[in-house]
């Protein structure tokens, strides 16, 4: 799936604002659905504010939502060099059954060292990327051990220590891939969940492995210029029929989280949502005209990240960069654990 021009003459300071320090969440809100819910109308820009409990006070029968089921590995894995010095893996993309792209944290490691893991298979740096990325190859297949080895990989932004690792994760995780969870999927609760079915709402599932880059902000002037990042998802034949059928019956398409819209859009190229696996390098960006997604379910993102740019593209950049001056003077929680808010 090619990358998208889409919009020209914009600069990335344009998504740019002030997040004090103290607005950055810590820690999970518990339970999951007490998180706080900004309810953002796009036509008229009315705000509310409510909790993610309420949220399906918004969504109608025959709405579908659409969850990215993506899990997070414990991908972050500590090691050594043969002559002892420490060496950090963190495990980004899974290139065949033992080669992995990852970045590594140490000095020397270049092609041809050997990298030593205590009670797991050893690897070898294959291939020397950009910046910090190295392509790692096991001895044998990593994944048997990541119960051993492996712990999860928090955003640097979070300092607190995670007593639970599941709160890294969807209560409806299955696919394993991802480098960092899929977090506005992070409020739903089973509870919750069995409402919204019970009100009527329908539900679909994608995969997208979610890539670090995902939250790096964009460094280059004009974002025109900027190498939009790849990840890997999935679009089975039955979750592209229930989208197909649920616009044709009224229903709107209710994306949870941005890696579900990437992955929705990504798939709807051609009108019709199409049955999809591979990778995407869609970058949207204002001016992008959105072909499957009605509602977005999101958290609120990173300063000059594509996702605050993807979020601008759903409503008008104004009324984002608004609602987000508003949120932090109502003093919500932003980024990974933080707060969400619902675009309608």
């Amino acid at each position: 799936m090619r990358a998208l021009a889409l919009y020209k003459y914009m600069k990335t300071t344009d998504f740019n604002y002030n997040l004090p320090q103290e607005s950055i969440a810590q820690t999970p809100a518990e339970p999951r659905d007490s998180s706080r819910l900004l309810v953002l109308h796009r036509e008229s820009g009315k705000i509310e504010h409510r909790h993610f409990s309420d949220i399906g006070e918004y969504l109608r029968p025959n709405d579908l939502l659409v969850i990215n089921q993506t899990r997070v590995i414990p991908a972050r894995i500590y090691a050594r060099k043969e002559t002892g010095g420490k060496v950090e893996l963190l495990l980004l993309r899974k290139e065949d059954e033992l080669t992995w792209r990852a970045l590594v944290g140490g000095k020397g490691l270049i092609a041809g060292k050997k990298i030593i893991l205590d009670n797991a298979p050893n690897a070898e740096v294959v291939d020397v990327l950009e910046g910090a990325q190295r392509l790692i190859r096991f001895d044998e297949p990593i994944e048997p051990y990541f119960p051993q080895i492996g712990n999860v990989p928090l955003p640097p932004y979070i300092h607190a220590k995670l007593d639970d690792p599941e709160r890294y994760q969807t209560v409806y995780a299955q696919e394993p891939g991802s480098a960092a969870a899929p977090t506005a999927g992070l409020h739903f609760t089973p509870r919750l969940l069995n409402e919204l079915k019970t009100k009527g709402v329908k539900r679909a599932e994608v995969t997208l492995h979610v890539g670090l880059d995902t939250f790096a902000p964009v460094t280059e002037d004009d974002v025109e210029e900027h190498h939009i990042h790849t990840e890997w998802c999935q679009v089975t034949p039955e979750t592209a029929e229930k989208i197909n059928n649920s616009k044709q019956t009224g229903g709107r398409v209710v994306a949870v989280g941005t890696t579900s819209v990437r992955t929705l859009e990504s798939a709807s190229q051609t009108g019709a949502t199409l049955p999809t696996s591979g990778a995407t390098s869609l970058f949207i960006l204002p001016g992008y005209e959105f072909k499957a997604v009605d509602i977005m379910i999101t958290n609120f993102h990173l300063p000059k990240s594509t996702l605050v740019m993807l979020v601008s593209a759903f409503a008008e950049r104004e009324m984002i960069l608004e609602a987000y001056e508003t949120a932090i003077r109502e003093g919500y929680r932003f980024y990974s654990f933080g707060d969400a808010m619902i675009i309608i």
